[in-house]
């Protein structure tokens, strides 16, 4: 896509990104902790407003953003999953949709911060190292955008790996059990709630760094929404398929929908419809599945996509 000449598929390409990371961070906390959330926008939102005060006040190193984005997320995140993770299912999910009214509404009052409802504009674009020139170029933001997004996918992945991930699905899998086993369950969902809330400041960040302006609307119900979409179409427990499922939200309701005015909504809808009942387990099941039907006799599974997998969207499927 970068190697294309059309700097508007560059931009609106870029402006895709953000959400793929927010739709990792749902993931983590979704598919992994089994916390079907739709607050993940509050630390989203943190990272996005601390990003343009620092751009604001003169600071335009983008590894400083994205840090200071990160640890405004991580902290966003842990005071508010204090009260969050002691809860479970469709309790959790009411309470986090609370969460990102708040936000909107904090957001939308807080004049001296957010800019209140005209938001922050004119916000200076960042540089890579002191001296270089600020990223403008559409394809150069492309390219910045795309590593920064895969880094923290990947970071995601790897602080979910191994005993943690092993950890969060005893936790989801039979959580009565773990604690019976003497795992601290709670300091556990905890932990990893914050942790996503990093990831999420991390795509606040790079909001700012794309699009260079931000209104509450960017931190809204509808955010949160797409987010928990793109998990439902991607694959719960799929870090890369949640970013993926965000692309194809964001392709289906800008692009496709661009012919049709007023019917984006529509649209996503039918996705959603389409990605519940023939994409059970998301993008990410489906080269399994497919190979399943071609090669049969050669299947050792039964058909169906893996169990964390659906355990994860099974978590989703149960609470909306």
């Amino acid at each position: 896509m970068a190697l294309s000449p059309d700097p508007y598929l560059h931009a609106t390409a870029a402006r895709m990104l953000p959400l793929a990371v927010l739709a990792v961070s749902v993931a983590a906390v979704t598919g992994h902790a089994g916390l079907p959330t739709l607050g993940q926008v509050a630390p989203y939102a943190a990272g996005a407003y601390t990003t343009a005060r620092l751009a604001l006040a003169g600071s335009d190193l983008a590894l400083l953003h994205l840090l200071a984005a990160a640890g405004a997320g991580a902290l966003a995140a842990a005071v508010i999953g204090a009260v969050l993770v002691r809860y479970r299912a469709t309790v959790f999910l009411m309470l986090s949709l609370a969460a990102t009214e708040l936000t909107a509404i904090t957001a939308a009052q807080w004049r001296t911060v957010s800019g209140g409802t005209d938001g922050l504009a004119g916000i200076p674009a960042p540089r890579l190292l002191p001296g270089l020139p600020p990223l403008l170029a559409d394809r150069t933001v492309l390219l910045y955008a795309a590593v920064v997004a895969i880094a923290a996918t990947a970071a995601a992945i790897a602080l979910l790996g191994g005993d943690r991930r092993t950890l969060l699905a005893a936790v989801r899998g039979n959580e009565a059990r773990a604690t019976a086993s003497g795992h601290r369950v709670t300091t556990y969902l905890w932990a990893a709630h914050a942790g996503a809330g990093a990831v999420a400041g991390i795509g606040g960040a790079l909001l700012i760094h794309t699009h260079r302006w931000i209104t509450p609307a960017d931190v809204g119900f509808t955010t949160a929404a797409l987010a928990l979409l793109a998990v439902v179409i991607g694959g719960a427990t799929s870090l890369p398929g949640a970013a993926t499922g965000a692309i194809a939200v964001l392709t289906v309701r800008d692009v496709v929908a661009a012919p049709l005015p007023g019917h984006a909504p529509l649209l996503l809808g039918a996705l959603f419809v389409t990605a519940v009942y023939l994409l059970p387990g998301g993008l990410t099941a489906l080269p399994n599945r497919l190979s399943l039907r071609l090669h049969p006799r050669s299947a050792h599974g039964t058909g169906h996509p893996a169990p964390a997998d659906e355990a994860g969207r099974s978590t989703v499927r149960s609470t909306l």
